[in-house]
């Protein structure tokens, strides 16, 4: 699903940034462009962002 209008980015590419190392909105501004013009996104940008930090350190490791 498209988050970010302006910039064209998806849900998923948010989801891979935070796999990659974003944790921060401002990680996400940096390599992705979300909330960087009209900002329509930024809460819903949040929201995945949050989800998927939860996501990432939930994941239980191999043993």
């Amino acid at each position: 699903m498209y988050i970010c209008i302006c910039k064209g980015v998806t849900d998923n590419a948010i989801r891979q940034a935070v796999k990659q190392g974003a944790g921060r909105m401002r990680d996400l501004k940096t390599c992705l462009g979300v909330a960087g013009q009209c900002g329509a996104c930024a809460g819903h940008a949040k929201t995945i962002l949050d989800q998927s930090l939860v996501q990432k350190e939930g994941t239980p490791s191999s043993f």
